[in-house]
């Protein structure tokens, strides 16, 4: 299978391979990104994760992974620590200022300052080269269950008697439902999650554009600026605040 170049909207370039291209194919399936610089182990590992139902990527210009993440928004990201330009480490601290997105590293070096390393810098867990592929599915898999699947997520409350139910993603005023549409319905879900700690503009407009739906900076300002507007005109109290350069918060 060949390889080609594909630009980024970004500007940056991403290296793409057959299965790479097959996996955008796949709506609904977890997307990961690999940050691996070993081309046949990155290809090895995206044939094996394409063949379990995985949507697969892997980064090719080592300068930009952060691009490439904003770009695929994957659900999961297999870090190699070991990378041409920056190491894992600056990667995973740059990922961690905009997203949650677990994240795994993968490394030949298997000193326990690398490990404690990984998980101060936000890493989710650790499997050291060489590794079976069967054992990086199956810590792939508790990850993405851990993080997607067994939250108990309890109702939010925003003030007085007005709730955010975060399983319903609804909100509720007493017994009555508050009509949201599904952009505020987005935003709420994401703010509830990240209670009280702020969250950034670009990532709200990261999980917005998860649904295909384009949001430039001033169309998220409309958004906000209205359902603001509409909570305080249920409760009659402000609900979202803002943390100023930096993003909004539910205290």
């Amino acid at each position: 299978m060949g390889e080609m170049n594909e630009k980024l909207a970004e500007g940056s370039v991403v290296r793409q391979r057959g299965w790479e291209r097959k996996s955008r194919r796949m709506d609904g399936k977890r997307r990961i990104l690999i940050v691996e610089d070993d081309q046949a182990l990155a290809g090895e590992m995206g044939e094996f994760l394409l063949r379990w139902g995985y949507g697969v990527r892997q980064a090719g210009d080592f300068s930009q992974v952060l691009e490439a993440f904003k770009e695929y928004r994957p659900q999961l990201v297999l870090m190699d620590i070991n990378l041409p330009f920056y190491d894992g480490f600056y990667w995973c601290g740059q990922i961690r200022q905009i997203s949650q997105v677990p994240v795994l590293f993968i490394s030949s070096r298997g000193d326990d300052r690398d490990k404690i390393m990984a998980v101060a810098q936000g890493g989710d867990d650790y499997i050291e080269k060489p590794f079976q592929l069967e054992l990086l599915k199956a810590k792939l898999q508790a990850i993405l269950r851990r993080t997607y699947e067994y939250q108990v997520r309890e109702p939010v409350f925003l003030g007085g008697a007005l709730r955010f139910d975060q399983e319903q993603q609804a909100l509720y005023l007493g017994g009555q439902e508050i009509e949201l549409t599904k952009s505020e319905r987005r935003v709420l879900t994401r703010l509830a999650e990240s209670r009280p700690q702020v969250v950034t503009r670009e990532e709200l407009m990261m999980n917005l554009w998860e649904t295909d739906e384009y949001v430039s900076d001033g169309t998220l300002t409309t958004m906000i600026c209205r359902l603001r507007n509409k909570l305080k005109g249920v409760c009659g109290s402000e609900v979202i605040g803002t943390k100023k350069g930096q993003g909004y918060f539910l205290p």
